[in-house]
C-alpha cells in the first residue's frame, strides 16, 4: 500500500469515527475558491430540521449516531442569510453534551487536520454556508448520552445579529442517513 493510499484510509477512518463535519459557503462570488469550502456534502437526510430567525432559513440540520465507544458526536446544518447584512454562528449549546464547539476540518499538506473555530463561523448577507461531514460542523463534547438512530438533540444557535433559535436535530445512523 503507497503512502497515500495509507494516509487517504486514515483520513477517512479518522473522519468517520469522530463523526465529524464540514462547511460549504455557496454564492456566485470568491467564496467557493476559499480553501475548505467546497460543493459536495450531498442532501441532507430526509426529516432534517430547519428553522427561520429573521433573514436566516436554517435546513438540514440532523447529528449521526455515535458509534460504542465514540467520545464526541456531529452535527450538520445548513444556514442561508437571505439579507443585506452580514451575521455569524457564534455559538452552540445543548442539553444533550457539556459542550459544543464549531470545528473545521481541512488538508495541511498530506494531513487532515481539525480545529475549533472560536470565533464562529461568517454567515455573509446572501450567502449560503452549510455544516457537513469532513468540513465545518458541530462537535458535541461531553455527551451524556451518546446518540442514537431514531432519537433528536436539542440545540440552541447563538447568531451575533439575528440572536437565538431552537431546534431538535434528528439522529440518523452513523453513517449520514
Amino acid at each position: 500500500m503507497n503512502r497515500n493510499h495509507a494516509a487517504a484510509m486514515l483520513i477517512s477512518v479518522a473522519a468517520f469515527s469522530l463523526s465529524t463535519s464540514a462547511a460549504i459557503a455557496q454564492d456566485s462570488g470568491a467564496m467557493k475558491s476559499m480553501p475548505g469550502m467546497h460543493m459536495d456534502a450531498g442532501p441532507a437526510p430526509s426529516g432534517s430540521a430547519a428553522g427561520k430567525l429573521g433573514d436566516l432559513d436554517i435546513s438540514g440540520g440532523y447529528v449521526r449516531a455515535m458509534l460504542p465507544g465514540q467520545p464526541v458526536g456531529g452535527g450538520y446544518i445548513t444556514i442561508h442569510n437571505g439579507g443585506k447584512t452580514d451575521d455569524k454562528l457564534a455559538s452552540v449549546t445543548s442539553s444533550a453534551a457539556g459542550k459544543v464547539e464549531l470545528h473545521e476540518m481541512k488538508m495541511e499538506g498530506e494531513i487532515m487536520k481539525m480545529r475549533e473555530i472560536k470565533d464562529g463561523i461568517a454567515i455573509p448577507a446572501g450567502a449560503t454556508v452549510t455544516l457537513a461531514p469532513n468540513t465545518m460542523h458541530m462537535m458535541f463534547k461531553q455527551v451524556k448520552t451518546p446518540f442514537k438512530k431514531g432519537g433528536t438533540v436539542p440545540v440552541m444557535l447563538m447568531f451575533d445579529k439575528a440572536g437565538m433559535v431552537d431546534l431538535n436535530l434528528p439522529v440518523v445512523s452513523a453513517k449520514g442517513n
